[in-house]
């Protein structure tokens, strides 16, 4: 899964790396903690390629309020298409979540959560894939979104047995819909040795820490 991330690279970068129109209300960066019910930038196509803000933590259309149900934040790659929260969504709308860098956790001997950062070798970036979903309730207004998973690579599976779907550049344009069909073809595990991954303090597990030293190499 995907519970937190980092992002670091300002809205205009991210709108010149995507060839994207950037929305006037992004969120700000840097931020080194993003939270689920945060807001944060995602690209998705139309009538041309767009960065807006979504809210991280998808919601159906069918709940009453935003707390109706379970935090949608991950959707299984094995399951996307079936299931009936998302599979409207992974068909038609399907859109790319930039990072610097995600967190996963493992724990010691006495159950403590241990976090690692997880970044990618190569590139300020790492291009998650996502689906997105409108939804209005009463006046509450959300464009919401969630990130794909899939089963751990080799690497990552030595952390936690999931792992978000990296896009490539090439990739960007089908899972957007842009190139025809075959996006179902990219939701498998990054390559071995493309990503890098290292112990950071256990400050990141307080949803209020947000500084660039949580990506810090730490040793108990």
């Amino acid at each position: 899964m995907c519970g937190r991330f980092a992002v670091t690279l300002p809205p205009d970068a991210m709108a010149q790396l995507f060839n994207a129109a950037p929305a006037n209300d992004l969120p700000p960066v840097p931020n080194h903690n993003v939270c689920p019910t945060n807001d944060i930038a995602v690209v998705m196509a139309g009538a041309g390629r767009r960065l807006v803000p979504m809210r991280w933590g998808f919601l159906p259309h069918w709940y009453k309020a935003t707390n109706d149900g379970p935090l949608l934040i991950n959707a299984r790659a094995e399951t996307i298409a079936e299931k009936p929260a998302f599979r409207e969504a992974c068909r038609a709308r399907r859109c790319l979540i930039p990072v610097t860098g995600f967190y996963e956790w493992t724990k010691d001997a006495e159950g403590n959560r241990l976090p690692w950062y997880i970044a990618p070798v190569e590139g300020a970036v790492l291009v998650l894939a996502g689906v997105w979903q409108d939804w209005e309730q009463g006046e509450e207004r959300y464009r919401s979104c969630a990130i794909v998973t899939t089963a751990a690579n080799d690497q990552m599976a030595a952390i936690h047995h999931r792992m978000p779907v990296i896009l490539a550049p090439d990739d960007w344009g089908k899972w957007l819909g842009e190139q025809g069909t075959g996006a179902a073809t990219l939701m498998q595990p990054a390559p071995e040795g493309a990503l890098t991954m290292h112990r950071v303090s256990r400050a990141v597990n307080s949803n209020r820490a947000s500084g660039p030293e949580l990506i810090e190499p730490f040793e108990d």
